[in-house]
Parts: structure tokens; C-alpha cells; sequence
């Protein structure tokens, strides 16, 4: 064989040899690509079945949520940063009505409900309370409504019991306070059948045995006050009435001691819904004490004022004041640094405001003797009456008697 064959024989040898290993290789990197596809088609598979458990698990979580949101025995709203209710549960709607969902959060609730103290007071006369949160970054918000009117009914309840409880504790405490006055008018009231009595002392026996009657009705009507709890029933009431009236109940016993009240503010024109009667008292049994309290001439100044939802009445005296040592059991039952004191009269004035869901406070009067404030939550029930006075302190007064025609309730 001719030496160019053999070269070209070798050549195509050599060529073959290299075309198997290229093809070798290839066979391989095919292979380990089929095997790296293999195995990434699994871990996709496996990451797959993974988020697929995930979201199950999310959306399962999300519907028992939705469940327990729906199940909750007080309201849920969600209420975007717009005001506009987004999302509501069965309570909430049980609660305030229907539609919610679209309707704006300050609408639904004017509709719905008006504030009475600490609670809201929805039409059918149910208690709610309200709370509300930040719910993520976009001013939305969660609005949680409790009804807490077996809770207030409770507490009502226990107020009165405890009240009951201390009536009877008292009672034996007060058999004296009542028998005294009660021998006094039936030793007067004997000494009235002498036929030789004389007009001036029968005068004298009948206006003594009058004031021990009188003594007698006001103790008596501070135990009911006090069992009652303060506050009865809720109607409208006429501000300018109940200052009124309550200057014109304080005249006689002013007027005997050339005593004055003066009255400062410009709210006079302002109806509320509450117990008028009980406050008239509460008041009545301020000013009594005020003027007891005095040694001199009395010289009494209410204070009436309307700020927001909150109603202030002040009374101040130039008596010696109270320590402020006393402040707290001044206001406990039965209670007296009077020898002929009861020790219920500012017991019953914070049972009225605390009936109201009000508060009273006792301090030192600009003069140096005692000032008793009490502050009264109007909410919604707050009106002008016709008469259209601003609201706010005006001009202070002397009240004369005269002046005053009873006023309207």
C-alpha cells in the first residue's frame, strides 16, 4: 500500500477516533443536563407543592378568622382612611343595622347611637362601648362595639344593694336623729290643748313643732334619695328652671339670716335630658349646707357653665371650708361634724351625679370657704332652647327673689 493511503487511512482513523469522543462527551454533558433537568423539574415540584400547602394554609387560617370575626358577640368595622366602612361582621350589623358596608363612619354612627357618660346609648336602649385601632399603614382602622348593658345593669344593681346594705346599717344610727325632732313636735303639740296658752307661745309652739316636721320630711327624703340611687327618671330639663328653682327654695332660709346668692353665667339657655328633681335636691341639699356651714351672713355664688358635652355647676360659700383631710368622708353616708346632721345630704348629691354618670369634686372656694362642683355629661342631648342664649359664662348677678317667676321645666 502506497504511503499516501496509509495516511489518509490514518487520518480518517484519527478523525473517528476524535468524532467518538466528541460524541462521548456530548453523550454525557446530555445526560448530566437530563439529570440537572431531572432534578430541578423535582425541587420545582416539591417548592410548588410547598406554597400550594402554604396558601392552603393561609386561606384556612383566613376563613377560620372570618369565622371567629363573624362569631364574635360584638361588632367589627373596618374603616378605610377615607371614613368609609369596608368590611363588617353579623354582630355589627345586628348592632347598628343595614346597609353598613359603603357608608361613611361618622354617618353611621350620628344614625345610630348618642353618647350618655362613658357608653354609648343606641334607640332600643342598649349600652355599647367603643374602641378602636390602626389596622396597617394606609389610615384604615378596626372599630370594635361591646354591648355592656348587662354590665351596667349589674353594676346598677350592686350600686343599689350596697346602698339597701347601708340604709340598713343606718337605720338604728338615725332612730335617735328621727325620734328627737318626733318627741320635740309631740311635746309642742300637747302644750297646744292648754286653755291658757297665750297667742304669742301657741304662734311659737306651732312654728317650732313645724320646723321639727319639716327636719323630719328632709331626712326622710334624703334616705329615699340616697336608696333611689340619685337619678330616676330621665326627661327634658330647662337649665334656666333649675337654677331658678333652686334660688328660689334657698330664699327663706337666706332671708332669715339676711343672706344673698349670686349667680354667674351665660348658659342658662340650655336644655339636657336628666333627673330634674333629683338634682333640684342635690343642689338644695348643697346650698342648705353651704348656709349651715356659715357663721356670719351667708354669701353663696353658683357658677354655671356649658362647655362641649359637659355641664359644671359650682357652688361656693364664705363659711370656714372644708380640710381637705375631710374631703372624702364628708361625701361617705352618715357622716356629720354637725351635732344635728344626718350625714346624708352630700352623700345623696354624689349619688344624684354619679346616677348622672357625673363627677364631683370638693375644694377651696376663691374667698377661702368650700366649693362643690359637679360636672354633668350632656353627650347629644345637648339643645338650645328658643330663647337662643350663647353658651359660656356671662356677667356675674345678684339674684333677687323677685325677680324670679318659677320657670318652666
Amino acid at each position: 500500500m502506497p504511503d499516501h493511503d496509509r495516511e489518509t487511512v490514518q487520518q480518517l482513523q484519527d478523525a473517528f477516533e476524535a468524532f467518538n469522543q466528541v460524541s462521548h462527551r456530548l453523550s454525557r454533558s446530555y445526560q448530566a443536563l437530563e439529570e440537572k433537568v431531572a432534578r430541578l423539574t423535582r425541587e420545582l415540584a416539591q417548592a410548588r407543592s410547598e406554597k400550594l400547602q402554604q396558601l392552603a394554609e393561609k386561606e384556612r387560617l383566613a376563613a377560620r378568622l372570618q369565622h371567629l370575626i363573624q362569631a364574635l358577640p360584638g361588632g367589627v368595622l373596618v374603616v378605610d382612611g377615607d371614613g368609609v366602612v369596608q368590611e363588617v361582621n353579623a354582630g355589627a350589623c345586628e348592632l347598628l343595622g343595614e346597609p353598613l358596608v359603603g357608608r361613611r363612619w361618622e354617618e353611621v354612627a350620628a344614625a345610630s347611637f348618642r353618647a350618655t357618660g362613658d357608653a354609648l346609648e343606641l334607640d332600643d336602649g342598649r349600652f355599647l362601648s367603643l374602641s378602636t385601632g390602626e389596622l396597617g399603614e394606609e389610615g384604615e382602622q378596626v372599630v370594635l362595639l361591646s354591648d355592656i348593658t348587662e354590665t351596667r345593669r349589674l353594676q346598677a344593681l350592686l350600686m343599689r344593694r350596697e346602698r339597701l346594705a347601708a340604709l340598713g346599717e343606718m337605720s338604728a344610727g338615725l332612730a335617735h336623729q328621727i325620734r328627737t325632732p318626733l318627741a320635740s313636735v309631740l311635746l309642742y303639740l300637747s302644750q297646744l290643748d292648754a286653755p291658757a296658752l297665750d297667742p304669742v307661745r301657741r304662734s311659737r309652739f306651732v312654728g317650732r313643732a313645724r320646723e321639727r316636721l319639716r327636719h323630719l320630711e328632709q331626712t326622710v327624703n334624703n334616705m329615699l334619695a340616697y336608696a333611689r340611687g340619685g337619678a330616676g327618671n330621665r326627661e327634658s330639663v330647662s337649665l334656666r328652671w333649675l337654677v331658678e328653682q333652686f334660688v328660689q327654695m334657698m330664699e327663706p332660709a337666706l332671708s332669715q339670716r339676711q343672706g344673698e346668692i349670686l349667680v354667674e353665667g351665660g348658659a342658662l339657655e340650655t336644655g339636657f335630658h336628666g333627673d330634674g328633681d333629683a338634682l333640684l335636691g342635690a343642689l338644695v341639699n348643697l346650698g342648705t349646707n353651704a348656709i349651715e356651714a356659715c357663721t356670719g351672713t351667708p354669701r353663696l355664688k353658683l357658677m354655671v357653665g356649658v362647655a362641649g358635652d359637659t355641664l359644671t355647676l359650682s357652688l361656693e360659700d364664705n363659711g370656714p371650708g372644708i380640710p381637705p383631710s375631710l374631703r372624702e368622708k364628708v361625701l361617705e353616708p352618715f357622716f356629720t361634724t354637725r351635732a344635728r346632721g344626718t350625714g346624708l345630704g352630700l352623700a345623696v348629691v354624689r349619688a344624684v351625679v354619679e346616677g348622672h354618670d357625673g363627677t364631683l369634686q370638693i375644694g377651696e372656694g376663691a374667698g377661702g370657704g368650700a366649693c362643690v362642683t359637679l360636672r354633668l355629661p350632656l353627650g347629644t342631648a345637648l339643645q338650645a332652647l328658643p330663647s337662643g342664649a350663647a353658651n359660656g359664662h356671662g356677667e356675674a348677678r345678684v339674684i333677687h327673689f323677685e325677680e324670679l317667676a318659677g320657670g318652666t321645666r
